[in-house]
This record gives structure tokens, sequence and C-alpha cells, in this order.
């Protein structure tokens, strides 16, 4: 009777409010690091951050409880840190699958290193460690904004890439007055790829051009430039890489 008692006991343990804490803790930092990658539109997002966090939480929790009810038997033995090393090995796989090389550049290095950071954090959460998740998770933040910042200012920092898709009226030089204000902002053009013309009710012929310009200027001011030519009918902007 008591040897059951004593294996229910140690089945249950690793579950209190202690546990139910630091899972809560994973959770929630995790979140705050998937958040700022959904509001700069990575891949790996709210979602996907906080579901490695939280999971590597308890998967570390696991390893540190999960097997008391073999651990009364004397010839049972059991190295708590192998989890652990699966964890940092398996996350790495996840990583990888987010770097993308497209015309010899390079994306997603930084969203695939926040993954892998978001599971160090929630394996710190789920060991106990909440001083140190709640210090890596302070630091990421100084990293995306306070270093992204300060690496735009350094000598050949790599330069952010614009997309912009830009209407205009056929047959009136506009396209070449677009080149001319980019460049005169110091922009260069990397890719330029047309949409088949269109024509409106009045007769009017349209084109689209989408342009990948590439520079370290403001891409407001670019922006702003090219919507001034005359004859551009509309233009949409999207930020197709930054320093992360």
């Amino acid at each position: 009777m008591n040897a059951a008692l004593a294996t229910a006991s140690a089945a249950g343990h690793g579950q209190g409010m202690r546990q139910v804490g630091e899972l809560l803790l994973a959770f929630g930092l995790s979140s705050l690091i998937g958040l700022e990658r959904q509001l700069r539109g990575k891949a790996a997002g709210l979602r996907t951050q906080t579901i490695v966090g939280t999971t590597a939480a308890l998967m570390l929790l696991v390893s540190k409880y999960g097997f008391g009810d073999v651990l009364p038997d004397e010839h049972v033995s059991f190295d708590p840190s192998r989890v652990a090393a699966q964890i940092v090995s398996g996350v790495g796989f996840l990583g990888a699958g987010l770097i993308l090389t497209r015309q010899g550049a390079v994306q997603g290095l930084t969203t695939a290193a926040s993954v892998w950071e978001t599971a160090g954090i929630g394996m710190a959460a789920g060991a106990g460690l909440p001083l140190l998740a709640c210090l890596v998770t302070l630091l990421h933040f100084v990293v995306v904004f306070g270093y992204t910042a300060l690496s735009r200012q350094l000598p050949g920092s790599r330069s952010t890439i614009v997309h912009l898709t830009v209407r205009y009226t056929d047959g009136q030089g506009v396209l070449r007055r677009v080149l001319e204000n980019a460049t005169a902002a110091g922009w260069t053009v990397r890719r330029l790829s047309h949409a088949q013309p269109s024509t409106d009710e009045n007769s009017r012929s349209w084109v689209s051009v989408t342009l990948a310009l590439g520079g370290r200027g403001n891409d407001q001011d670019l922006f702003a430039r090219v919507a001034d030519v005359p004859g551009v009918g509309s233009v949409t902007r999207e930020l197709a890489e930054d320093l992360d």
C-alpha cells in the first residue's frame, strides 16, 4: 500500500502551481517575441514563436519530472539534460526551413535565430530560471530595435530592399522619370518586372511595373518622390528585406 502511494505521489510530482507558472511564463515571453516578429511581417510570427517556446518549456518539465514513477526502482537512472539537448538540435531544423536565398540575398536569418532563441527562453522558464528567461527576452528587443537602428548607420551595412508597384499612364515617359527620382534619392534598381497593360473607361492605357530598389535612404521619402511623378496613378510599397 505504501509503495503504491509513493509511486502515485512520484507520478504526480512536477504538476504543481510552480510548474504551471513556469509554463505560463514561457507562454507569455514567447508571445512577446512572436508579437514583435508578427508586426514585422516575418514568417515565424506570433503563433509559431509561442508554440515553440511553450512546447520547449513543456519538454524540459517532462525531462525533469516525467519519470518520477520509475525512479524508486534502484536500477533505473536517467540524465534529464538529454531532452534539453534534443530540443536544441530539433529546433535547429525548424529554423533552417525559414532561411531563404533569393538572387544572392539571404533572408530569414534573424527569424530563424529568434525561433532558436524562443526555444531557449522556454527551456529556461521550464528549468526554473525565470530571471534568465526574462533577461534574454529583454535583450531580444534591445537587439531587434536598438541594434537595427545602429546597424543602419555603420559603414558597409546591408541595404534595405523596397518593392514598389507603380501604375502609370503609358507612352509619356513616366517610368523614366520614376527611375530618375529614385536614383536621385540614392536608390538603385535591383529588379524590374512589367505587368500586362490595361485600358480604363477613358481609353487611357495604363502599365504596372514592380521595382525592387536597394538603398539605405528613407523608404517613405522614396515613396513620396515616386508618387509625385506626373502620370503616376498609384504606388504601393512593401519592405521586402531589412537588417533582420
